[in-house]
């Protein structure tokens, strides 16, 4: 009987299968690489999307809700004095401090010209967090105004977090006191235009939208009628220009965590659109570039978050 002989594998059988093996494990590699780049991206734009989302709402609430005056409430007709503030406010390119009155105790900038949003509102029911049915934008409760209760805020601005990242902030003031709460992480910009109502008399027709800083220097540019310092602060609440706001325009500008797009093309960001960037180039924040982020930033998911909301009441 011939006995075969056993051989085993040459060398080069080895180095083929070795190479082969290889191959196939890098090619496996860059499948899970590109599906795992996939997933974060895909995570990264969700997290955006709902982020965005949740912001508008929680704006759209405050400014519908904005000038709100319960008529049932003996304190309606004082509500609607002539010489009360404005029910709307805000800053352009500022952040505010957490603990300040208000939008008073103004902070620097903390997000490329970011704005601050202040909208004012009676609330309903007894006592300081009234019956639940007026909630400022942090879900509170604020009761109806009295001697001792003033109207409920919802203040909107960005701030930093403690680790740096910008973050839309509510500020609110609650029986202990004023606080804030963050909304949404990730914010390269707050943008806020303001429809006014230009016609004599008032239509309730937005004929322009102008940001802070030119309703505030058409206030300025008043002439107020008074002997004394509170005699010319009654008279300014008078005829501001703010009592004129019947419509909010909102921008926000996110970003994810982290870079996960795949792309390296330079996206600039129109929060307006291409023509009020370029005939109000003076409005910081209104156009973002990602040159202006550091590389390590500048390739994250981003997107632009808008709405226009019409004031139900009127701004006074």
């Amino acid at each position: 009987m011939k006995r075969s002989r056993q051989r085993g594998w040459t060398i080069i059988e080895l180095v083929i299968a070795t190479g082969l093996g290889l191959v196939l494990t890098l090619l496996a590699s860059g499948l899970l690489l590109a599906t795992s780049g996939s997933y974060r991206s895909h995570s990264e734009n969700a997290w955006i999307n709902d982020g965005g989302r949740y912001a508008l709402e929680i704006i759209s609430q405050a400014i519908r809700q904005g000038a709100y005056v319960n008529w049932d409430s003996k304190e309606a007709p004082a509500e609607l004095a002539a010489h009360d503030p404005a029910a709307i406010a805000g800053l352009d390119a500022s952040s505010i401090s957490k603990a300040s009155d208000g939008i008073d105790g103004v902070a620097p900038d903390v997000a490329n010209g970011s704005d601050v949003l202040a909208v004012r509102f009676s609330g309903y029911g007894e006592g300081a967090n009234g019956d639940g049915s007026a909630l400022n934008c942090a879900g509170f409760g604020v009761g109806a105004p009295s001697a001792v209760i003033e109207r409920g805020w919802s203040i909107f601005y960005v701030g930093a977090d403690a680790g740096g990242e910008p973050e839309l902030r509510c500020k609110y003031r609650s029986a202990a006191g004023w606080g804030a709460d963050a909304i949404v992480r990730g914010v390269d910009s707050f943008q806020v235009l303001y429809g006014l109502d230009s016609d004599d008399p008032a239509d309730g027709t937005p004929n322009s939208f102008v940001n802070a800083t030119a309703i505030n220097d058409m206030d300025a540019a008043l002439a107020l009628v008074g002997a004394t310092p509170e005699e010319l602060r009654r008279d300014l609440h008078r005829k501001t220009h703010w009592k004129r706001v019947c419509s909010v325009k909102v921008a926000l500008l996110l970003h994810g965590e982290s870079n996960t797009r795949a792309d390296t093309v330079v996206r600039r960001f129109d929060l307006f659109g291409p023509a009020y960037s370029e005939g109000h180039g003076g409005d910081l924040g209104v156009r973002i570039g990602e040159e202006i982020f550091p590389a390590t930033q500048r390739w994250r998911a981003r997107r632009i978050f808008g709405m226009t909301v019409a004031l139900r009441n009127r701004g006074g």
